[in-house]
């Protein structure tokens, strides 16, 4: 049995994601199995893609569902970018999307200098730097970080999520991935 689920929705980043956890010395599936979602150690809901296709993929298999009842039964969880916006209530993307709904939040089309907004950026408080890739961006009561005035991170209970790709981040991303992984 692997050390972690990558849930497959249909896009997603899952290859650089299996790398970056091989690095870890870490084991990986991508499955949307539901079974396999709730039983796992560790899930990563990785980003990259259309809210809509993703959630119509994640509805259907019934992924959706199991990662609601993994969060409920305190199923550590780790949304990377797309991930992240995923588990909110809703997004504006697509014309309209309802989300997962782990955490209370929506998805909105950012009004920055440069959309999409990609590259490195520091991510405050945690004072490192990080790469980024997106046009849409979750607003959260359950903030814990924020890049340029941009939520960037969110946290409640079992699940974390960061807009940023700790895959494509260097040493940071690793790290932060591995704290991810270390029991507490």
């Amino acid at each position: 049995m692997s050390d972690v689920v990558v849930v497959d929705y249909g896009a997603g980043n899952t290859r650089s994601v299996r790398a970056a956890l091989s690095r870890l010395g870490r084991t990986s599936e991508v499955l949307s199995d539901p079974q396999a979602i709730r039983g796992a150690q560790f899930v990563v809901l990785p980003g990259v893609g259309s809210a809509r296709s993703a959630m119509e993929h994640l509805n259907q298999t019934g992924a959706a569902e199991a990662l609601r009842e993994r969060f409920a039964n305190g199923g550590p969880t780790l949304g990377i970018c797309l991930g992240m916006q995923l588990a909110l209530e809703t997004s504006e993307e697509d014309g309209g999307v309802e989300g997962i709904g782990l955490l209370s939040g929506h998805v909105r089309r950012l009004h920055t200098e440069r959309v999409p907004r990609l590259g490195w950026a520091l991510v405050e408080p945690w004072g490192d730097a990080y790469y980024f890739a997106h046009s849409f961006a979750g607003e959260s009561p359950d903030s814990v970080a924020t890049s340029e005035g941009v939520t960037v991170a969110v946290q409640r209970g079992p699940f974390f999520g960061v807009q940023f790709h700790p895959e494509k981040s260097g040493a940071a991303g690793l790290d932060f991935l591995e704290r991810c992984l270390s029991p507490a």
